[in-house]
């Protein structure tokens, strides 16, 4: 038992060492907001897209693309955020529902839940989970839109505008141009395979020290009921019956471990990102990411110990 959760630990350490390693570097003045905000650009802009790139490059397709994993985070995600929006409509102050649906579903998967996939499954987990990516990105992105846009009138809802939005998303154009290459088993040269791999190996240490310096604990001090709530909802509630679904489906192994990883992935930063650019409550949506975060390296834990000692991953 101790050497399973051991074990466990090993997976997830690196990950959050990298998250915490970042509110140490702000903390003693090393990083600041500057660099904060050019290295996140450049994650999001660059590197994080090589890294995606490349991940369904050499993906063997024959194994990694996975269209019924595809479809059922697709269902779920809708099924789960759907749900929440229900219940912010009860329990949520009307101007503060759409921060707290965007920050109880949008998971941070395109770098934490990636992260651990390729800690956890190595090569597989890069592949699965830079497809999978893809889907998250445009499910998440055109939801967040339309929930921040009811409450929140500085968000355009319009189809054109959500479309406009999607397109031009580094992220989604890196996935889906990459898929010809891979279908046709496109080499790149080598010069230029080996400055992308340059440029991949970067994002992740590169994006997790930018999310642990952009985590704010007067926000974690100040959070409100609404925060834990929504926190609560993302980190317990969304994985647990994410998890157990994809069970009932039938998913094994890898499949429901990589499953787990982005149903339990801590909130976006870039959900605070988006509220505060809107003029909605950033304060609420930045205490959600802390709040996420930092239980993330316990429910993270604690998940995998559970998928593990039960032989289901």
């Amino acid at each position: 038992m101790l050497g399973l959760f051991l074990q466990t630990l090993n997976i997830t350490l690196p990950v959050f060492a990298m998250l915490f390693l970042g509110v140490v570097l702000k903390r003693v003045g090393w990083i600041d907001d500057g660099f904060i905000r050019v290295a996140s650009a450049l994650v999001f802009n660059l590197t994080m897209p090589c890294l995606l790139f490349l991940g369904i490059l050499h993906a063997d397709f024959r194994t990694a693309f996975k269209p019924g994993i595809l479809i059922y985070y697709s269902l779920a995600t809708f099924v789960s955020f759907a749900l929440i929006w229900w219940y912010a409509t009860w329990r949520v102050p009307f101007a503060d529902r759409g921060v707290y649906v965007q920050g109880a579903f949008r998971g941070n998967n395109g770098v934490v839940g990636l992260a651990l996939a390729a800690s956890m499954y190595g090569a597989y987990g890069i592949s699965l989970g830079a497809i999978l990516a893809g889907v998250v990105i445009v499910c998440y992105n055109a939801l967040s839109v339309v929930v921040l846009a009811v409450y929140t009138p500085g968000v355009k809802s319009d189809p054109w505008s959500i479309f406009v939005n999607i397109v031009r998303n580094p992220l989604i154009i890196s996935v889906f141009g990459a898929i010809p290459f891979a279908v046709y088993a496109v080499t790149l040269p080598g010069w230029l395979e080996e400055s992308g791999q340059s440029l991949a190996r970067m994002t992740l240490p590169l994006a997790l020290i930018c999310i642990g310096g952009s985590l704010s604990l007067a926000a974690l001090r100040e959070s409100s009921r609404t925060a834990i709530d929504a926190s609560l909802m993302k980190m317990v509630g969304l994985p647990l019956f994410g998890t157990l679904g994809g069970w009932a489906f039938g998913f094994r192994g890898a499949d429901l471990g990589i499953l787990f990883l982005y149903f339990g992935a801590p909130t976006a930063s870039v959900s605070y990102v988006m509220v505060r650019a809107a003029g909605g409550n950033y304060p609420l949506a930045a205490a959600i990411v802390v709040i996420t975060t930092v239980a993330a390296a316990v429910t993270t834990n604690v998940g995998i110990f559970l998928l593990q000692w039960a032989g289901l991953v």
